[in-house]
C-alpha cells in the first residue's frame, strides 16, 4: 500500500490538556510518522504520515474530540507533501 501525508489543524481547547501526548500514542499505535505541535493561535498542528487508512482512523479520532479534557471544535485539513519522519513526535 502506498503511503500518505496529511496536515491537519485542531481547534478547541486542545492547549494544557495532553492533546499533543495522546495524539502520539494514537499516531503510534496507528504506525503513524509526523509530529504534534502547538501554535500560537492556541490550535494544534498535526503531520502524520503512512497508510490512509490509518490516517483516517487518527482524523476520526480527532474529530471525535481526541483526549478526554480536550474539546474540539473543528478539525481542518489538506494534503501534504509526503516526508520520512522516523516516529510521531512532539514538537514545541
Amino acid at each position: 500500500m502506498s503511503k500518505n501525508s496529511i496536515a491537519a489543524y485542531v481547534y478547541g481547547r486542545v492547549q494544557g490538556v495532553g492533546f499533543r501526548f495522546a495524539t502520539q500514542q494514537q499516531a503510534n499505535g496507528l504506525g503513524l510518522t509526523g509530529y504534534a505541535k502547538n501554535l500560537d493561535d492556541g490550535g494544534v498542528e498535526i503531520i502524520a504520515c503512512g497508510e490512509q487508512h490509518n490516517i483516517d482512523l487518527l482524523l476520526d479520532w480527532l474529530r471525535q474530540g481526541g483526549p478526554k479534557y480536550a474539546r474540539v471544535d473543528r478539525v481542518l485539513t489538506e494534503p501534504k507533501t509526503l516526508t520520512d519522519y522516523d516516529d510521531f513526535s512532539i514538537r514545541h
